[in-house]
């Protein structure tokens, strides 16, 4: 009778270790939390729709940033710059969105759900250092950590797309930090 509880409390251990499991280890590096839109456009707040031709040009050409001549830098921004979908950047290693990005991406769904009504690829870059198959990865996370922010303040998840280029085209192609930190970014291309 004894050895049949002995071995029963030993299988009730046993059992309880495979349940409870082992810790497990975090996944993302810890960040304040990303808020959730305090409250998301409505599309029916979008302006009104522009005329087919008007669409199809802003859908064949790219995304581009224009750079600001020295007079203008000191006055707003041009119309064609508040047009414009500015890219994001990361830390290394990492495709937690920091601040500044989740500010850039606040404005960039405010433009997305006022002014572009075409379908928008978002793509992830990583810089030059680690495997081919762990940017392409890291480059996928990053793209579908800036598309999952963007459905959070209200932009239709059918509009946008991710694809990851990894560490195949970088902005800057230099083999430095500074470099590295240019080419950790997501790209947003405005598709038809």
């Amino acid at each position: 009778m004894r050895d049949g509880m002995v071995g029963f409390l030993v299988v009730l251990c046993c059992g309880a270790l495979l349940v409870g499991g082992c810790a497990k280890k975090e996944m993302v590096k810890g960040e304040e939390a990303i808020p959730a839109a305090a409250a998301p456009v409505k599309p029916a707040e979008q302006a009104p729709a522009k005329p087919e031709v008007k669409q199809e040009k802003m859908a064949a050409e790219p995304v581009k940033e224009v750079p600001l001549a020295k007079e203008e830098a000191a006055t707003a921004p041009s119309a064609a710059q508040e047009e414009t979908l500015q890219r994001i950047h990361f830390d290394f290693d990492s495709y937690v969105l920091t601040k500044d990005a989740r500010d850039i991406l606040t404005k960039d769904a405010e433009l997305l759900l006022k002014k572009i009504t075409a379908k928008v690829t978002i793509e992830g870059h990583c810089d030059e250092r680690g495997s081919d198959e762990y940017n392409l990865a890291l480059g996928e996370k990053r793209a579908k950590a800036a598309m999952n922010y963007l459905v959070t303040l209200g932009i239709p998840a059918d509009r946008l797309s991710v694809i990851s280029y990894g560490k195949e085209k970088p902005l800057d192609p230099g083999h430095d930090e500074a470099a590295w930190a240019k080419n950790r970014r997501d790209e947003f291309v405005v598709t038809k």
